[in-house]
């Protein structure tokens, strides 16, 4: 069985992020698609699981408890099982990413 959809289709009403749950496809992983504008992003948050991102467009500034990194059009960012993380787009354009989580929901806990 093949299943399609498209952006659109999960993401919420006034919302910049779109959220794909594995288990709403018949899935094991979920992810979600961001298009933040400069200076925004999530706040500090932990999955229990680790957590992949793919920088698409812009400029992702990746804040720990512990250090600070940039990610560019082409990065692949690794955060660890229970490392506690935020994002903020920077730069002058919109932060296009996709944050990939092996699971079928996102699990993740707000600090």
């Amino acid at each position: 069985m093949i299943t399609i959809t498209n952006r659109e289709a999960v993401q919420e009403p006034d919302s910049i992020t779109a959220l794909f749950t594995g288990a709403d496809h018949q899935a094991d992983v979920s992810f979600f698609w961001v298009d933040s504008p400069p200076g925004e992003g999530q706040e500090y948050h932990w999955h229990p699981y680790a957590e992949t991102w793919v920088v698409l467009h812009g400029e992702a500034q990746i804040d720990t408890q512990d250090e600070q990194q940039r990610a560019y059009p082409g990065d692949i960012v690794t955060v660890t099982a229970r490392t506690v993380h935020r994002y903020i787009a920077g730069g002058d354009d919109n932060l296009r990413m996709i944050c990939i989580h092996p699971s079928p929901r996102v699990v993740e806990e707000f600090v």
